[in-house]
C-alpha cells in the first residue's frame, strides 16, 4: 500500500502490465463505438480513439471485437479475421504514434446476440429466452464450445498480428463466457455448470487457449463482473472464487472488475437514470411505448454515485495474490485515482467521463482538483444505435426535439474545478 505522496505522483507514472510498459495508469475503457459498419477499422474509428491517445491515456480500448460471426452483440463491430488485419494494424501504428498502448477486447455475444444480428438462433449454457429481446438461445454444445474457445485463440493471435499490447477478454456482462458463470442462465448437469468450480471452467479454458496461443507477446486482461444486479445470477461470494482460479492458474496478467449485464438490469453497471426516451426513439412502434412504460423495471434504476464499483472491488485485494486488479465505476476525479492506488489497485479504467473530455487525464494532471464534466446522465447508451459518442459533443448536432428530452449542460461547467 502507497503513502498518499507516493500516489499523487505514481498513477502518472509508467507502469508494467504483464509485458508491457504503459506510461500511466490510466486506460479508455471499451465503449462500443459503431464506426465498423461492414466489421472492418475505419479511419472514423482510428479518429476517434486517436482523441483518447492524444489525450494522455497510457491503452485505449479497441470495443467490441468479435471473436466469430455469431459473436455479434451490435451492429458496427469487428469481426476479427485476416481481412480485418490491414485496418487493425493501421489502428495500433496510429496510437503508437501518440505514445498509447492498444487493447483489443475479445467478445462473444451469447445469449446478448439476436438472430436478426447474427442470422441464427444464438448459443447459451443452457436453453434461455433473453427478457429483453425475447430472443430464444439453444443450449451450445460441448464440441461448440470448444469451438468458441479456439476462436478466442485464433482471434488473440490475430490481434497480435496487428499490434496489440493487450488482449482484453470480455468474461463479462452475461456475454457467452459470463453467462457461464450465472446460476440463472447455466443449468447445465454436465462439467461446466452445477458448482462455481464447473462454471468457471470456460472462461478458464478461454484464458489457457489465449495465453498458450500469445505467450508473453501481449498483456492479458480478464474482465469479469463482480455482480450483475439479478437475483441469482451473478454473485460476489462466486466471483471472488473464480478471481482466485484464474490468479492461480497464471494465464491472465489483470483482471478487469466490472459489474452488470446486458441482458437485463443493465443499469446495474451504469448507475444513475436510464435514458428511457433515449432508448425509445430508435425503436418502432409499439416497443417505444413499452420502453416509456416499462423500460424502468427492465433496465433497473440504481441511484449513482462516484467510485460505485468501489467497495466490492476492494473485497478482491486480498483473494488476488499475483494477478493486478483493475478498478472501474465512476472515477471523476484525481483523489479517486489515488485512493484506489492507495488500496491496491494497479490500473484505472474510465469510459463516459472520457466520452466526455478525451483529455479528461492531461486536466487531472495538470489541475490536481479538476473534476470531470461528465454528468453521467446516461444518454451515451442509446448512442450505441449509431455511433457512440457524449450528447454534448459539437460534432453531434442535436435536433430540436431531442433536446427536449435531453438535459441541458450545467452553466459554467467548462470551467468545473473543485478542491
Amino acid at each position: 500500500m502507497s503513502t498518499p505522496n507516493e500516489s499523487a505522483n505514481a498513477i502518472f507514472e509508467p507502469a508494467t502490465l504483464g509485458p508491457v510498459e504503459l506510461r500511466n495508469r490510466f486506460i479508455k475503457a471499451a465503449t462500443s463505438e459503431g464506426r465498423s459498419p461492414n466489421g472492418r477499422v475505419t479511419d472514423e474509428l482510428i479518429a476517434y480513439h486517436e482523441g483518447f491517445a492524444r489525450g494522455g491515456v497510457g491503452m485505449t480500448t479497441l470495443a467490441y471485437c468479435a471473436t466469430s460471426p455469431k459473436g455479434f452483440s451490435a451492429p458496427g463491430q469487428i469481426l476479427m479475421e485476416k481481412e480485418s488485419l490491414p485496418g487493425l494494424k493501421d489502428f495500433t501504428a496510429t496510437m503508437h504514434e501518440h505514445g498509447a498502448k492498444a487493447s483489443a477486447q475479445l467478445g462473444h455475444a451469447g445469449p446478448v446476440a439476436t438472430r436478426q444480428q447474427i442470422g441464427e438462433t444464438p448459443w447459451a449454457p443452457s436453453k434461455f429466452i433473453n427478457p429483453t429481446s425475447f430472443n430464444y438461445c439453444r443450449r451450445i454444445s460441448k464440441d461448440e464450445i470448444k469451438t468458441a474457445i479456439r476462436e478466442f485463440a485464433d482471434a488473440a493471435e490475430l490481434a497480435a498480428e496487428a499490434g496489440f499490447d493487450a488482449l482484453e477478454l470480455h468474461f463479462g456482462h452475461l456475454y457467452l463466457p459470463s453467462s457461464f458463470l450465472s446460476n440463472w442462465i447455466n443449468k447445465r448437469d454436465d462439467e461446466y455448470g452445477g458448482n462455481i468450480e464447473n462454471r468457471s471452467r470456460f472462461v478458464r479454458e478461454i484464458s489457457q487457449a489465449v495465453k498458450e496461443r500469445v505467450g508473453d507477446d501481449v498483456a492479458i486482461i480478464a474482465k469479469m463482473s463482480m455482480t450483475d444486479g439479478i437475483p441469482g445470477s451473478i454473485v460476489l461470494p462466486d466471483s471472488l472464487q473464480t478471481a482466485q482460479m484464474l490468479d492461480a492458474d497464471g494465464n491472465v496478467d489483470a483482471i478487469l472488475l466490472t459489474q452488470g449485464s446486458s441482458v437485463v438490469r443493465q443499469m446495474w453497471l451504469f448507475r444513475g437514470e436510464p435514458p428511457l426516451a433515449g432508448f425509445a426513439e430508435h425503436m418502432p412502434f409499439p416497443f417505444n411505448v413499452g420502453v416509456r412504460m416499462f423500460g424502468k423495471p427492465m433496465l433497473g434504476d440504481f441511484e449513482y454515485h462516484d467510485m460505485y464499483m468501489y467497495e466490492d472491488a476492494r473485497q478482491f485485494l486480498d483473494k488476488v495474490k499475483n494477478t493486478k486488479l483493475v478498478l472501474l465505476g465512476g472515477l471523476t476525479q484525481r483523489e479517486h485515482f489515488e485512493k484506489g492506488y492507495n488500496e491496491g489497485f494497479e490500473f484505472f479504467e474510465i469510459g463516459r467521463a472520457l466520452l466526455r473530455e478525451p483529455d479528461m487525464i492531461q486536466k487531472i494532471q495538470e489541475k490536481p482538483g479538476y473534476r470531470t464534466l461528465c454528468d453521467h446522465n446516461n444518454y451515451c447508451m442509446p448512442s450505441v444505435f449509431g455511433k457512440t459518442h457524449c450528447i454534448y459533443s459539437p460534432d453531434y448536432a442535436m435536433k430540436a426535439e431531442d433536446r427536449e428530452i435531453r438535459p441541458a449542460e450545467t452553466a459554467g461547467a467548462s470551467e468545473r474545478i473543485e478542491g
